[in-house]
């Protein structure tokens, strides 16, 4: 993919997930705004950039607020003249169980992934908008908001819901030629080197530079950084004008169409519902299928 002429901000891109967007932007040929909260990390990242051959700039900024926000698209603005691509990337982690979360846990969270990609998304769209060349956001959900996961109300909450805002961004945004999507990505990082079956064989690529085994990286669909990166170059690149509103999981060898939520079986009763017709329909209809929730767990072959 080309991206000569486009400029991209990545919130988030000092590290793991972000840094691996920013540079395969960057060598695509796009400017890139490297964002994150410590100003020797995002130098460090500069420079790997730049080093590579790549072109960037470093902007520190908490993501969240409004301001930050604007700082950001700014930035963009001022080094290289315009924004093309933003891609939100910014998260914390506070997991705990329902009943230890604290509303600091709950409100740190939603502050930095719901709010930040929210506040980030306005500027960006506002800025696009007046540039009239339609633009690109890539919004980074989760498996997490799709299915749900112990121990992460806030985080499920808040990536769900940036799902939820790139469908309804996609309407909104269509007439300015700004398409909206979310990007689903599993990939070796320090929260997955925390998963008990994924340690030992992501311990054991790290130490011998011997890819993933196929067992994780097709069936559990988990891969390196690199994997992700090449969706959310895609997406940034003009081959991908005509998506938009869709939730794209990738990970490993794995590329997936999220299904967006729709009726799955529906009942009709004559002047409406009792409680007693409830229960007996969800006994011998409705119910006898029902979804299932929560990210399976990963099942290491038997050796």
């Amino acid at each position: 993919m080309d991206l000569h002429g486009k400029v991209a901000l990545v919130t988030g891109s000092g590290r793991g997930l972000g840094l691996g967007y920013a540079r395969a932007l960057a060598a695509a040929g796009a400017s890139v705004v490297v964002n994150d909260v410590d100003r020797d990390t995002v130098d460090t990242a500069v420079a790997a950039l730049r080093s590579a051959g790549g072109v960037a700039v470093g902007a520190v900024a908490a993501v969240g607020d409004a301001e930050a926000a604007q700082e950001l698209i700014d930035t963009a603005v001022r080094e290289f003249g315009r924004l093309d691509v933003l891609v939100t990337n910014a998260g914390i982690l506070r997991d705990r169980v329902l009943w230890k979360m604290t509303d600091e846990d709950f409100d740190d969270v939603v502050r930095v992934h719901l709010r930040g990609t929210f506040t980030c998304a306005r500027a960006a769209a506002v800025r696009m908008r007046e540039q009239g060349t339609g633009g690109r956001l890539v919004l980074i959900s989760s498996p997490a908001g799709q299915r749900g996961n112990f121990g992460q109300t806030n985080y499920a909450a808040a990536k769900a819901g940036i799902v939820a805002m790139a469908r309804t961004w996609a309407m909104e945004l269509a007439r300015a030629g700004i398409t909206v999507n979310a990007v689903v990505p599993v990939a070796a990082t320090e929260m997955t080197r925390t998963v008990p079956a994924f340690a030992a064989a992501i311990e054991e690529s790290e130490r011998t530079g011997a890819p993933l085994p196929r067992w994780l990286r097709e069936d559990e669909g988990l891969g390196t950084v690199e994997d992700v990166a090449g969706l959310v170059t895609f997406l940034a690149s003009d081959a991908a004008a005509g998506i938009t509103g869709q939730a794209i999981g990738i990970g490993g060898d794995r590329l997936a169409l999220w299904a967006h939520p729709k009726e799955k079986t529906v009942a009709f009763a004559e002047g409406g519902w009792s409680p007693e017709a409830i229960a007996q329909e969800w006994a011998g209809g409705l119910g006898t299928d029902p979804e299932t929730y929560g990210i399976p767990a990963p099942q290491a072959p038997e050796a």
